[in-house]
């Protein structure tokens, strides 16, 4: 009787063992993955920042030539400041992320329409300050969408090990919360209309 009852105790801590080092382990690889996620966030913050703070730059050089485009300039400032207030400091959850893209996409836009501006003042266009400012911009316009793809990536990874059992049972034990992805832009499924 002793020996079954040993058996049986020796069975249940071999279970508890197995069932902890699962746990610790599926804990443990969420864990990284969330910090993959918050590091891919932290560039993407970086990228929209060096952008960010070339925006005044790019506006001074071309409110000397365009002085009468005052629409335009405060279009790029306001849409500059609202950036700067949706900050996070963290991952955002899904609202978040919308809220982050919004204002990002509201400076796109301003962007935009100053680079049209530019497109009527040739002099402007053939400064050797503006053309290395369009350079940086464009550079870093590049290095937001990569950043992006990265953060997506690193989402990806973590939402998809967060999904598969049993980890989902440790998610949702340790508060580990699905990671929002970047999403395109409303309309950019259409191609832009060309008119001459």
């Amino acid at each position: 009787m002793k020996g079954i009852l040993l058996g049986c105790v020796v069975v249940i801590i071999g279970v508890v063992l197995v069932l902890g080092v699962a746990v610790a382990g599926s804990y443990n690889r969420l864990v990284t993955l969330d910090e993959g996620v918050k590091s891919a966030w932290g560039q993407v913050e970086n990228v929209y920042q060096r952008r960010a703070d070339l925006v005044p730059n790019l506006v001074e050089t071309v409110k000397g030539a365009a002085a009468f485009e005052k629409d335009t300039f405060t279009a790029v400032t306001e849409a500059r400041a609202k950036v700067g207030q949706v900050n996070f400091g963290k991952v955002p959850d899904a609202q978040g992320m919308q809220k982050f893209q919004s204002a990002q996409d509201g400076l796109s836009s301003a962007l935009s329409r100053l680079l049209v501006v530019v497109e009527k003042y040739p002099d402007l266009k053939a400064t050797q300050n503006f053309r290395d400012l369009q350079a940086q911009l464009e550079g870093t316009e590049n290095r937001i969408a990569v950043e992006r793809k990265r953060f997506n990536d690193a989402a990806q990874a973590f939402n998809t090990t967060r999904r598969r059992f049993p980890t989902v049972v440790v998610a949702s034990l340790f508060g580990f919360a699905e990671k929002p992805y970047f999403q395109a832009a409303a309309g950019s499924d259409k191609a832009p209309q060309v008119k001459f």
